[in-house]
């Protein structure tokens, strides 16, 4: 009798991508803190789509008759110090605070992954000349650095962000060359190119997708990196220009005041310090999710 061999449908997905993510997603669930950050994130995302229907006021309009009015009910979170709604102000706030924290990581995790795939798979002059840069660029103090560039380029949100991107690349570079240099000896990287695989197509298609984990980890916690120096730039008047609401500069304006006022400050600082913590207890989780060492 023929013996007839059961074959797998074309489009099947892969059991073992399908495994991993499933497990990823386990663990994940498991991390309650990550989640509970998770949830945070979503509702600052919710907060700054939805900014022109949830924020009671307009954020630039002035009252000189109140300022510096302390929390009540028409106003939960007061007046500013020339008398603007600060739930208003800290309500589109968040959508500076999110667009830099989302842009500048993804341009530096594109230059940090590409320079240091290059690096660490063809190694020789391009692994010499690329760490070089990442030596020097992590020779000099962040903020110093960005705060150079952004003399030199001027002060707005985009050469903020390019400023902020360009300069805190370098984690990337290293995490992802460490990890290129152990893949590339690795069996499944000499069967492909026995078979005729050229470099780039091995390069991007089988040793980059075995980076994944590390990067989006990395990714993650740069974003709440990108917040706080942004943060850190509106506060001393080298960020987002007032009076276009930014947590940063709304804490630095209030400084002032804080003896009289302190609910200026208050309260983007609370909303900074929320969403940073929040990032950063779910890249905790997500380096945990993705680590096929944990147990389920």
């Amino acid at each position: 009798m023929a013996e007839i061999v059961a074959r797998r449908p074309a489009h099947a997905r892969p059991a073992y991508a399908d495994t991993f993510f499933r497990q990823a997603w386990r663990r994940f669930r498991r991390h309650k803190l990550a989640v509970a950050g998770a949830w945070v994130i979503a509702g600052l995302y919710f907060m700054a789509i939805f900014a022109p229907w949830l924020a009671p006021y307009d954020p630039l309009a002035l009252d000189m008759a109140h300022l510096r009015e302390k929390p009540s009910w028409e106003h939960p979170f007061g007046r500013d110090e020339v008398g603007r709604d600060l739930l208003s102000r800290i309500i589109y706030g968040s959508r500076i605070a999110l667009t830099v924290g989302f842009v500048t990581a993804g341009i530096s995790l594109v230059v940090g992954v590409m320079c240091g795939a290059v690096a660490g798979y063809f190694g020789g002059t391009y692994d010499m000349l690329l760490m070089r840069l990442v030596d020097s660029l992590m020779a000099f103090p962040t903020l110093l650095l960005i705060i150079a560039v952004v003399a030199v380029v001027g002060a707005n949100l985009w050469n903020v962000v390019i400023a902020i991107g360009l300069v805190t690349w370098s984690g990337y570079a290293r995490v992802v060359r460490a990890t290129v240099l152990s893949l590339r000896e690795q069996a499944f990287v000499e069967a492909a190119r026995a078979v005729g695989v050229g470099d780039l197509r091995l390069l991007f298609r089988h040793v980059l997708p075995n980076c994944l984990a590390p990067v989006v980890v990395l990714a993650t916690l740069n974003v709440s990196s990108a917040i706080l120096l942004e943060s850190a730039l509106s506060f001393l008047g080298m960020g987002v220009r007032p009076p276009t609401p930014a947590w940063g500069s709304i804490l630095g304006m209030g400084r002032q005041y804080i003896t009289t006022a302190p609910h200026i400050s208050a309260f983007p600082g609370i909303f900074i310090t929320i969403t940073v913590l929040a990032f950063n207890l779910v890249g905790d989780g997500l380096r945990d999710a993705l680590d096929p060492r944990m147990k389920l």
